[in-house]
């Protein structure tokens, strides 16, 4: 497995307006000085935090998804964050994955956040997915699935002598007055399952007056901070180590020895 290189987006985001926001990330995408395998935009990045989603959902190949697939063979990276997806008469906030090669995988937030209605404009996901980067196992997911550690939960899986995954993302829209939660449980997922972690939040006001401040960081294996972009808007590439990931793994193999079960 090599080492992966991975690019966090941190920037504000226009209300409930795409074209603007494809146009702003665009532009960022284009300063990333080096080559990069995998760039991370933040949770419904081209609407903010909208429950409007009849007025700004998009179709599950549409305007966004042609963007992001022509973007990711420009760039030869993979393009990920999420959008308000209609399909099959029903609203997702869903997670896109989109490579170079055309090929495209999502996956649905499962997590619905109630306290802002989010449970009654969207549908729920039910399946977690876990997709290849160079040979890295990934597992996205979407803010508020954050605070429920079962969902995120790492294994190993014996017949293949490995961890289920090796990088966990979250892409946010995660407000200043629970950014501490944010960061502890980010830290929090990296430690108690051997795994990198990545959090992508935005920052900047939205329509309802929600505050964000970002924090969007980078974890190793042992909940150490490898990168954290503070409050500012900016972007950031850094490289994960594959082997000191899994050197660690192997020296205290914590996964091997954790309860079987299962909520998948």
């Amino acid at each position: 497995m090599q080492d992966l290189n991975i690019t966090l987006i941190q920037s504000p985001l226009h209300w409930e307006d795409a074209s603007a926001n494809r146009k702003q990330f665009e532009k960022k995408i284009a300063t990333v000085e080096n080559q990069t395998d995998l760039i991370i935009l933040p949770e419904m990045f081209t609407t903010g935090f909208t429950m409007n989603p009849e007025e700004v959902a998009e179709s599950p190949n549409g305007v966004t998804h042609q963007w992001m697939l022509a973007l990711a063979e420009k760039t030869k990276a993979t393009i990920l964050g999420s959008l308000i997806i209609s399909d099959d008469s029903k609203y997702y906030n869903r997670l896109l994955v989109v490579n170079p090669d055309g090929t495209s995988h999502h996956y649905d937030k499962k997590h619905l956040f109630a306290y802002a209605g989010e449970d009654e404009a969207f549908s729920a996901g039910k399946e977690r997915l876990i997709f290849d980067l160079k040979g890295w196992k990934v597992c996205p997911m979407v803010c508020y699935d954050l605070r429920f550690p079962a969902w995120a939960r790492n294994s190993y899986d014996a017949n293949t002598e490995s961890a289920v995954y090796d990088l966990l993302l979250y892409v946010a829209n995660w407000p200043k007055p629970r950014v501490n939660a944010w960061d502890v449980l980010l830290t929090a997922r990296a430690i108690e399952n051997q795994t990198y972690v990545a959090g992508v939040n935005r920052i900047g006001l939205d329509d309802n007056k929600n505050e964000y401040i970002g924090h969007s960081a980078i974890y190793d294996f042992l909940g150490d901070t490898v990168a954290n972009l503070g409050e500012n808007e900016g972007l950031t590439t850094i490289k994960l180590s594959a082997s000191a990931q899994d050197a660690f793994r192997k020296k205290l193999p914590f996964l091997q020895d954790g309860d079987k079960f299962s909520i998948l």
